[in-house]
């Protein structure tokens, strides 16, 4: 075994892991209390959390977000579409490119799951915070 980390980086790091790994779960309940699918609620985030502030996305900014094949991410857009919580609204500069934002009720949904999640996500910054020591 590599002797070059000592006990307490392995214990900071698994216990970070622990904690990423509960965030992760109470997030997935929080939004099937909030009638969404968890790769439903990680979809309309990335979508209203875009780095730009627009509050918009694409089928290929979001593959890349979300580490997924476009034709996976493509088929979430579609039952986003079909449930009501995706709208789509084509570009003015390129007719090819299709900008995605939520619905009013997407809205509703992402964020009763999202201020349900504040005592995970101060969870999770303490355990960022104590890998870091």
């Amino acid at each position: 075994m590599d002797s070059s980390f000592s006990a307490s980086e392995v214990a900071r790091v698994a216990n970070f892991r622990a904690a990423l790994r509960a965030f992760l779960r109470k997030s997935e309940r929080n939004a099937r209390q909030s009638g969404l699918t968890p790769q439903r609620y990680l979809l309309l985030l990335m979508i209203k959390g875009t780095p730009d502030g627009s509050e918009q996305s694409t089928v290929t900014e979001l593959s890349e977000r979300l580490q997924l094949a476009q034709s996976t991410v493509t088929e979430l857009v579609r039952r986003a579409e079909e449930a009501g919580l995706v709208e789509r609204e084509q570009s003015a500069l390129d007719g090819r490119v299709a900008h995605l934002r939520l619905t009013a009720e997407g809205d509703r949904r992402l964020m009763k799951a999202f201020t349900t999640n504040e005592q995970e996500r101060q969870e999770l910054r303490s355990a960022i915070a104590h890998i870091e020591d």
